[in-house]
């Protein structure tokens, strides 16, 4: 096919209007690199991280007029000289972190933060940081897998095959570790304010194999959640609220269980903290701080949506986005008007 020589990307705005986007006009590289590989982006989707970081919310820094967003997915469209385990027309994605290929990164390289993402018509990235999609998924289908779906993944402690999560919340990762429950035989709780969002969580499921939780009707939900596991608690739980719900968390867990933290929807009250010293050593319990995960991790996640194929796809928010309306994309997010993953089409 015939290439551009440039093409349409969003970056952050600067000055006093840090939660508008940009939109701007960039060059593609004239040659590319023997291991390099340029990819055309056909969707991408919203991560929590993404609206934090425009509202000056999230606390990492992020390079000046950054493109924003980790997730896409994309079509190989040009590869270098020493490229052979990609081909042209592969569906691909790059991972979260570029550094963390196996696990052993002393660095961060994240897309959409400490460096450009990919809210963009073409990118070019290294060979060594992207992987294969599963081919049944549409293109907003697997631009879901980078951080929400690898970070479900890395939370659940996956791979496993038994046991019991508690997923709080119905956003883009506990709807993506309902999937990978439902495909691995874990049994999913799942809690939300909403009954219709717990229906809709429901419904993703055979009939009786999802439990939820209304954490407004019943604010003590950790005791619900040992009640429906006949009082042995849960394995894991996936916590995106942080300090303000660990101690919940810890009391809804089984005996040696896990409390995975992968986000801060409750801000960053860490007063309390000491309440979950005793807990965690009574229960012999282990809190884990997720980020995302390696490559590896990528790779081992699609496999599994490959294998498994048939009615296991992320749930996406009924609105999907035009590229040009990346803003609106961002507000709707930021707004919580969403039930799954935010995508814009490109």
């Amino acid at each position: 096919m015939s290439l551009p020589r440039t093409y349409k990307a969003f970056r952050h705005s600067v000055g006093n209007t840090p939660k508008t986007l940009d939109a701007v006009t960039e060059e593609l590289p004239s040659s590319l690199k023997p291991s390099e590989v340029l990819i055309r982006v056909h969707a991408v989707s919203l991560n929590y991280r993404d609206v934090a970081m425009m509202h000056g919310t999230y606390p990492v820094q992020v390079i000046e007029r950054c493109i924003p967003a980790s997730d896409c997915a994309a079509e190989v469209v040009g590869i270098g000289s020493e490229v052979h385990d990609f081909q042209i027309g592969d569906r691909v994605a790059p991972i979260f972190d570029l550094n963390n290929i196996d696990g052993t990164e002393e660095e961060t390289s994240v897309l959409g933060g400490d460096v450009n993402g990919v809210l963009r018509e073409y990118a070019v990235f290294d060979r060594n940081v992207l992987f294969h999609l599963p081919k049944h998924l549409f293109w907003e289908e697997a631009a879901c897998i980078t951080c929400a779906g690898v970070t479900a993944w890395n939370a659940l402690e996956m791979p496993r095959s038994k046991g019991t999560a508690l997923l709080q919340g119905t956003g883009g990762v506990s709807m993506f570790g309902l999937l990978i429950c439902l495909a691995a035989g874990i049994r999913p709780i799942i809690t939300s304010s909403s009954d219709q969002k717990l229906e809709l969580a429901k419904a993703a499921g055979d009939p009786g194999a999802v439990d939820t939780i209304n954490y407004r009707d019943q604010p003590k939900w950790e005791e619900e959640a040992r009640r429906l596991t006949n009082g042995r608690g849960v394995d894991v739980v996936v916590d995106n609220v942080g300090p303000s719900t660990i101690s919940q968390s810890l009391s809804s867990l089984a005996r040696r269980g896990t409390v995975s933290l992968v986000g801060f929807l409750g801000g960053f009250d860490v007063d309390h903290f000491p309440d979950t010293v005793l807990p965690t050593l009574i229960k012999s319990a282990t809190i884990r701080g997720i980020s995302v995960g390696s490559k590896a991790d990528h790779q081992a996640l699609c496999d599994l949506l490959a294998d498994k194929q048939v009615g296991l796809k992320p749930v996406l928010d009924n609105v999907t986005f035009s590229f040009e309306d990346s803003q609106a994309a961002f507000d709707h997010l930021w707004n919580a008007k969403h039930m799954g993953k935010v995508v814009i089409k490109l």
